[in-house]
């Protein structure tokens, strides 16, 4: 009878645990699947602001270095960084003239300045800042809200210690790649 009673115990508890495991594992499927299905949403960077039935195409004009300090590769830089980003980030399609936007300006600052001095046998700047100005207008040549016509600036700072030339390539991308962060949420983002 011993045996007997073990056999049907060990069959009932062979065959719930099957069931038991069965019923966890298609809760958490289940869970899981509707976890997913209301933790779901949709982000989109692609232009926010552009009414793609109206703007269909994009010019963005050369930025001319007008500041008193020159960085020859900075116009540069900055032109294709602002295209790239606005080809790749919109439905535009970029035209050499008469766009349906228009974005022009000019860099209007870059400079140089001692930052955070230390109080030590000779007083110094331990720091020093590149600060890079640019003005840009843009126009909806089909929707008049939302021109822009606004300056941007950002900065970087490295240790004085370095010169100006081992670091101003990465320093001037950087900054690059915030101002047209910058231009592009104040244009078309609609941050």
């Amino acid at each position: 009878m011993n045996h007997r009673f073990f056999s049907k115990v060990k069959y009932l508890l062979s065959t719930t645990s099957k069931r038991i495991f069965s019923f966890a594992f298609f809760t958490a499927f289940i869970g899981c699947a509707l976890f997913v299905c209301a933790c779901s949403f949709s982000l989109s960077f692609q232009g926010g602001r552009l009414n793609y039935d109206l703007v269909k195409t994009i010019v963005i004009h050369e930025f001319p270095n007008r500041a008193p300090l020159v960085y020859p590769l900075f116009s540069q830089m900055l032109d294709q960084s602002l295209r790239n980003r606005f080809i790749e980030q919109t439905r535009l399609t970029p035209v050499s003239s008469n766009g349906d936007i228009e974005i022009e300006g000019e860099i209007t600052n870059y400079e140089i300045q001692g930052k955070a001095v230390t109080a030590a046998e000779d007083t110094y700047a331990s720091m020093t800042r590149l600060t890079a100005t640019v003005h840009v207008k843009y126009t909806n040549n089909k929707e008049a809200n939302g021109n822009v016509d606004q300056s941007f600036s950002t900065f970087r700072e490295y240790p004085s210690s370095s010169s100006l030339d081992e670091v101003q390539n990465q320093l001037v991308q950087e900054i690059v790649d915030e101002l047209v962060d910058l231009i592009y949420n104040a244009t078309v983002a609609n941050w």
